[in-house]
């Protein structure tokens, strides 16, 4: 029977560093205990298995990696023990060295120990799903090759490929260690500018769990089954049938302020996957609404104990040019009195 070391990582964000750069085996043998009788085979793997996702695990089954007793799986099937199981692993991208590119890296601040980045709309934070190469990861490696030896390349916390602004990195373990403590300590402040359509007149709380949506998967939604999730919210600005906020966050899952803000009746401007159809505006500005290619999401503070010092430290990035070029526009189309 082969042991197999590797763990897919890709949802843990942790200080311990992942086994990441070997290859999987050729093949994997193993025998189905008789204490697992009456189990789902994928169920069982993950449990036999520890090294490897159980989603990995059941693409494996689909694609018919997984043999038992010699004959063609499914993931749902029952195993009763005794089963010789044989799987023929594929190599998992992002259990690949990753490669150091020569991308354009908007450096904000930079210490013997952090890295601020002032992250662009548009770069994927880290490489998974489909993107395994031109992501920040890959730029921070060409940066600061050093990287290559601290878990993610540093990175604690990420932010989402067409969401803009600040974004902290470990350039050491020592350092990487305790950011992911602040982050689990709720320390780490994170305030973000949001574009929300609809007209929000006062400040406000959303304090929701957070999981995968329970039928669109690449999707997130509030539901009793998910993880603890609060944001804060304040209006900065009122447009005529939008409003510019200042969300802060508690917590940091996937997509929160755009499923918090939506849950809520006042989805991001733009969001693609979140987003609503502008009301009570005028033409004009439901068109400059509706061509805004992103959701209107800048991270714009970010504050925290710096690792070395124990200072506090903090960064501001000013909103970047085209969600100011919306605000500016939002500014001419809206009503006199509404835009103080």
């Amino acid at each position: 029977m082969n042991s197999v070391k590797n763990k897919d990582t890709s949802g843990d964000y942790s200080a311990k560093p992942p086994a990441c750069h070997e290859s999987a085996p050729d093949v994997i043998e193993l025998t189905i205990p008789l204490d697992y009788a009456g189990q789902r085979l994928d169920q069982v793997l993950a449990k036999l298995l520890p090294s490897w996702s159980r989603n990995r695990l059941q693409t494996w089954i689909s694609e018919d990696r997984v043999k038992l007793d010699g004959h063609k799986t499914t993931v749902k099937q029952k195993v009763w023990g005794n089963e010789q199981v044989r799987i023929s692993p594929q190599d998992n991208p992002a259990q690949s060295r990753h490669a150091a590119e020569a991308i354009s890296l908007p450096v904000h601040y930079e210490d013997e120990t952090l890295i601020v980045i002032n992250k662009p709309a548009g770069l994927v934070t880290h490489p998974g799903n489909g993107n395994w190469q031109g992501t920040l990861l890959n730029a921070l490696l060409h940066h600061a090759p050093q990287l290559e030896q601290v878990p993610r390349a540093g990175i604690v916390h990420r932010l989402d490929k067409d969401t803009s602004g600040l974004l902290v990195v470990a350039k050491t373990l020592e350092a990487q260690t305790s950011l992911v403590r602040q982050l689990q300590q709720r320390t780490v402040k994170r305030d973000y500018l949001a574009l929300v359509l609809g007209e929000v007149n006062q400040a406000g709380r959303v304090d929701a769990p957070i999981g995968r949506h329970p039928v669109q998967r690449t999707k997130m939604a509030v539901t009793t089954k998910g993880k603890p999730a609060c944001t804060h919210y304040q209006v900065i600005e009122n447009f005529t049938g939008c409003t510019l906020l200042q969300c802060s966050l508690e917590t940091g899952r996937t997509h929160q302020i755009r499923v918090h803000m939506q849950s809520i009746g006042f989805p991001l401007a733009g969001d693609p996957v979140y987003g609503g159809t502008p009301r009570n505006t005028n033409a004009e500005m439901r068109q400059v609404l509706t061509g805004f290619p992103r959701q209107a999401l800048h991270a714009a503070r970010l504050a925290l104990m710096h690792p070395l010092s124990g200072e506090h430290v903090q960064w501001e990035s000013v909103i970047p040019e085209d969600m100011n070029h919306l605000l500016q526009t939002l500014r001419r189309y809206s009503k006199p009195d509404d835009a103080e």
